[in-house]
């Protein structure tokens, strides 16, 4: 059985859905890709926390072994939570096997849209 890549614990310190809204098909949002690369499944929580309101802790997720999840933060159905759009808010994820954590912006509110990405930062 591989324990996979990565780490158990992952930070994303920022998070800023952007306004609903933007030119032509594409839309405003966020998203979380987790990579299990493991040969099992990694129940994965997903913690929130925001400058001006209680955190939500432990929003369930699951990805299966040696493969990769998108989810797409600004869907309530995918995460469980509607996080409200142009708030601040930062993201622990937490998993029981080792997983890799990636995050990315997708900003359209201009013909020259814009996308961040970048890795969450690992805890030991």
């Amino acid at each position: 059985m591989s324990s996979g890549d990565g780490r158990l614990a992952w930070i994303v310190p920022d998070g800023w859905l952007p306004p609903a809204g933007g030119e032509g098909d594409l839309v405003n949002h966020e998203s979380l890709m987790i990579l299990n690369t493991g040969s099992t499944h990694a129940e994965v929580l997903v913690d929130l926390y925001f400058s001006d309101r209680t955190p939500v802790i432990g929003l369930p997720l699951r990805v299966e072994a040696e493969r990769v999840k998108a989810v797409r933060l600004d869907l309530k159905e995918e995460l469980g939570y509607a996080i409200p759009r142009a708030v601040q808010y930062a993201l622990r994820v937490r998993s029981s096997v080792n997983i890799i954590v990636q995050y990315g912006r997708m900003d359209v509110r201009q013909a020259n849209l814009a996308y961040y990405g970048t890795m969450a930062h690992p805890l030991p």
